[in-house]
């Protein structure tokens, strides 16, 4: 991933420096375990620890040569540690090494993503509290709908990032897998109690049936749940570039000092971040399409998933790390207008309680889909310019007859439509007062 998008934390888990460290964690564990088993001689371990220095340059230089970057690791550890290295990898393919260390990277890769949904998740919450009956007009197919609150949506994004969360602590579990299972998976030269002692002390489950590889199902889970936090931040990036519009201001991002929105024109104030992290989100989802691929290999192994894993591993994790945290300052400093939300509600005329006065005539008696037509009459007549929509309801007789003034006018009621947000809160977690409403089990 480009620097631009980087944050150094999630960067240096990608880095060879990283990666050869892992290597070597992974050796040395196979390495113990194996002296308890006495394969080895005892000691090898910490004199390797002892002396060995990774030097990613020489590693490098080393692979120019063999062509091999396993045989060069090892290679450049000999150097370094002289004759106790030559017990490493006893009995070991290159996949017990790559895939056991690709397991402790997608751990610290999925640790910094959970602590960055945490703080989504606290800011979402925050503004979801703050707003919590600040009516705002709800919208389908981008048409007024009925009022809401925007309490409720920011509920709405904080409800379906925990649900992220928790289906990001479930790939983390299902990555966290490693294999020292030797060349096709069958323990033919180190018993299946070195693999569990080793990776027991990584932190790490063994794979429950290995070929030469962990099995890349587990891989392309995690990826497409890292997807879908990516569209889950487009959702919330595309309903802000939608509330920053000149013609609705119902909210924007923060503009900061000396901030600059346009090269041609001064008076700008882009949605920059949300277009920035809807093009992110893009690429997110993209990367996953990749891994699903890396599921089918030939027979035990081959190597067509590495060059996948070495591109969509660092770039999606960085890009996400980055575009949770961008989301996170968005939503810290969003500018909420709750006055243009207002207008923008009433703006209709009223058109918006629709739905209230057609149930007020069938609690007359009238049946639904008389009153539909009756109301839906007044509203088409209404958007079509031929008056105020109360007005044209108190003179339509089948209306005024049936409800009165004080019928109609009790139909257009913005507090009705916030009357249940308190339950919908507590479902979700947000309040724990003991309100005692019915809820509908999901």
């Amino acid at each position: 991933m480009i620097e631009r998008y980087s944050h150094p934390e999630m960067a240096a888990i990608w880095t060879d420096q990283r990666r050869y460290e892992s290597w070597l964690a992974v050796e040395l564990a196979a390495c113990e375990a194996m002296e308890d088993e006495e394969l080895v001689p005892a000691g090898t371990a910490a004199a390797v620890r002892k002396k060995v220095h990774i030097d990613a340059g020489r590693i490098a230089e080393i692979e120019q040569e063999t062509r091999h970057d396993v045989i060069a690791f090892l290679t450049a550890v000999e150097e370094g540690a002289g004759e106790p290295a030559r017990w490493l990898h006893y009995g070991m393919t290159s996949s017990d090494v790559l895939d056991s260390a690709f397991a402790l990277q997608l751990q610290q890769a999925c640790d910094l993503l959970l602590d960055d949904l945490d703080a989504l998740i606290g800011a979402l919450a925050q503004r979801a509290r703050e707003h919590q009956l600040t009516p705002v007009i709800g919208r389908s197919h981008g048409i007024h709908a009925e009022p809401t609150s925007l309490g409720l949506v920011f509920a709405s994004f904080y409800s379906e990032m925990r649900r992220n969360r928790a289906r990001l602590e479930g790939g983390r579990t299902e990555v966290c897998v490693g294999k020292i299972a030797g060349a096709v998976g069958n323990y033919a030269n180190l018993p299946p109690s070195v693999e569990l002692m080793a990776l027991t002390k990584l932190g790490l489950r063994p794979e429950t049936v290995a070929t030469q590889v962990v099995a890349r199902d587990r891989h392309a889970e995690l990826f497409n749940t890292l997807a879908l936090v990516g569209a889950s931040l487009e959702r919330i990036a595309l309903t802000v570039r939608h509330w920053q519009r000149t013609e609705v201001g119902e909210a924007e991002e923060k503009f900061g000092g000396g901030q600059k929105g346009s090269s041609a024109m001064p008076h700008k104030r882009n949605p920059i971040l949300s277009e920035n992290l809807t093009g992110l989100g893009r690429l997110v989802r993209n990367y996953a399409a990749n891994t699903l691929e890396n599921v089918a290999l030939w027979h035990e192994r081959d190597i067509s998933h590495s060059s996948v894993e070495r591109v969509v591993a660092p770039d999606a994790t960085i890009a996400l790390d980055f575009a949770l945290r961008r989301m996170t300052k968005l939503i810290t400093g969003l500018v909420i207008k709750p006055d243009a939300m207002l207008r923008n509600l009433e703006r209709t005329g009223g058109l918006v309680y629709s739905e209230a006065v057609m149930l007020s005539l069938v609690e007359t008696g009238l049946p639904r889909q008389a009153a539909y037509k009756i109301v839906q009459r007044c509203a088409m007549a209404s958007l079509e310019g031929q008056g105020d929509f109360r007005e044209l309801l108190g003179g339509d007789p089948d209306v005024s007859e049936r409800l009165g003034e004080a019928g109609i006018s009790a139909a257009f009621n913005l507090e009705h439509h916030l009357r249940h947000v308190p339950v919908i809160f507590r479902r979700a977690g947000l309040i724990t007062d003991e309100t005692k409403e019915d809820e509908t089990p999901c």
